[in-house]
């Protein structure tokens, strides 16, 4: 990362108690959280919102999701395994959850790839008011319009500062970006945070991506601050995977215990070990 992401002792964070209350809310609200999402990680999505506290449901039937969306705390759209018709339900729910209120979270996954993620993110973004758009930092540099690359659905990086290109972005699409990576960068162009929780094996692990959007709607639904709600959820994320990793002796045990450790993250340890730096 460049040098402008590693910030010294004159570094301002978050007070621990913000993510920790968002956290709580979520518990105790429980809220429904609508997924039109990639068949490969369908499952752990949902089984990842459970463990943040809120609840699943994966509808994409065009004839039914409209009526879904409507009991949603909030809608996630991932494109990793795209469909005509799954194109079709992504905007009528969006659609729907636009004339409600309820916020839109879209992972563009491997937006760049080929024609037709490309042009499908770019219409869901033109078409529907997206609250938060949660990408790694290729697919938000092909959106940012300022470099980006993706091989199959896996970011190959960005050339220029990870924040100006978060923030080229937000500034673009109107959207809260939430990008992924060894630092993560939420940004609606005038603040930005920097979440510094994680753990490189969650990098190697498919799906973290995917449940990474699950995580930030769960906290969304919640929140009217949809920035500081994306900052809180990567950080609690984050921490989860601090904790899995301690004991993990592979890639499929760090899978378990990534579940697991955040089902039991309690709000007093994210208040304590969340680092989220705001600029």
């Amino acid at each position: 990362m460049p040098g402008n992401m590693n910030k010294g002792i004159s570094a301002r964070f978050m007070n621990g108690a913000i993510p920790a209350a968002l956290l709580a809310a979520v518990r105790s609200g429980r809220p429904l959280i609508h997924h039109i999402t990639n068949s490969v990680t369908i499952n752990d999505c949902a089984n990842i919102t459970i463990c943040t506290g809120a609840a699943p449901v994966m509808a994409e039937a065009p004839e039914e999701v409209a009526e879904m969306v409507a009991a949603a705390g909030a809608l996630v759209l991932n494109i990793g395994t795209l469909s005509a018709t799954q194109v079709d339900a992504m905007l009528i729910a969006g659609r729907r959850a636009n004339e409600l209120g309820i916020p839109v979270v879209l992972d563009p996954v491997g937006v760049g790839a080929t024609r037709f993620r490309t042009e499908t993110a770019q219409r869901i973004l033109d078409t529907l008011d997206v609250a938060v758009l949660k990408g790694n930092a290729g697919e938000i540099g092909v959106l940012a319009g300022t470099g980006g690359s993706v091989r199959g659905v896996d970011s190959g990086g960005i050339a220029g500062d990870p924040i100006e290109t978060a923030r080229e972005c937000a500034h673009l699409t109107g959207t809260v970006v939430s990008m992924t990576g060894a630092v993560d960068v939420v940004t609606d162009d005038s603040r930005v945070f920097l979440v510094r929780n994680g753990n490189p094996a969650m990098d190697r692990l498919s799906g973290t991506g995917c449940m990474a959007s699950s995580i930030t709607a769960a906290f969304v639904a919640v929140a009217d601050d949809y920035a500081v709600a994306s900052a809180a959820a990567l950080a609690a994320f984050g921490r989860a995977g601090e904790r899995a990793a301690l004991e993990a002796r592979g890639p499929y045990s760090f899978r378990t215990a990534l579940f697991d450790e955040l089902a039991a993250l309690t709000p007093d340890d994210l208040a304590g070990h969340a680092r989220i730096e705001e600029r």
